[in-house]
């Protein structure tokens, strides 16, 4: 008898563990949900100067347009969006092409650093820009508080009241970590005028940017 229940208590045990063992499909979930609910990483602010972080397509496009405006110091290209550790140009897996912008917010400020954001592409594009596609070049912005998301979401509802049809493809995802690209990719557009992508793609989306935004351009870019 003592054995007969041994066994029966055994039984239970095990059904218990597989009914409470979570499929595959309850997995994903959890990790979709945990990605949604990840806390964005606040960026230090340094002699005044602080950070954003965006990606539209081509990273070497991206710098140069925010390059170009007022109140912004530095423009970095680098890789971000992902899970992939130490990315590189090669391979840089989950990450998509992002830039870091340092500015002077007395200058300008996040709000109009996001006008930039979407008035330099198309926003309905997805998973790329112009002749660029893929994920590596699809659109994200990042949040670092919910200040900032906030601007985010109301910008985006203001945009895709405008659209017939279509909506804002750029992800919404919170700032966690930002890799710098090689060296040969920083001032790439400044440093290679005469590459043919260059002639053809950045410096054509350039130059639409500063028409639509005159009034956002450093002196030396008017």
């Amino acid at each position: 008898m003592k054995r007969f229940t041994i066994l029966l208590f055994s039984i239970f045990l095990f059904s218990l563990h597989g009914a409470c063992k979570p499929s595959n499909e309850q997995n994903k979930k959890a990790e979709v949900l945990a990605q949604k609910e990840q806390i964005p990483v606040q960026t230090d602010t340094v002699n005044g100067l602080k950070k954003a972080y965006f990606a539209s397509g081509c990273f070497w496009c991206v710098e140069a347009i925010y390059e170009s405006v007022i109140g912004v110091n530095e423009v970095i290209s680098g890789y971000s969006g992902g899970n992939a550790q130490n990315p590189t140009y090669k391979n840089h897996a989950d990450h998509a092409e992002a830039v870091e912008v340092i500015y002077d917010p007395e200058i300008i400020n996040f709000s109009h650093l996001v006008d930039v954001y979407f008035g330099s592409q198309n926003v309905t594009q997805v998973n790329g820009q112009g002749p660029d596609h893929g994920k590596s070049y699809r659109s994200i912005i990042f949040y670092q508080n919910d200040k900032e998301k906030k601007i985010i979401e109301t910008k985006i509802e203001e945009i895709n009241r405008q659209l017939v049809g279509e909506k804002v493809a750029a992800q919404v995802l919170p700032f966690q970590k930002f890799w710098d690209a090689e060296n040969y990719h920083q001032n790439y557009e400044r440093n290679n005028p005469d590459n043919p992508y260059i002639q053809n793609v950045s410096i054509p989306r350039l130059n639409r940017f500063k028409q639509k935004f005159p009034q956002l351009l450093k002196k030396e870019n008017h």
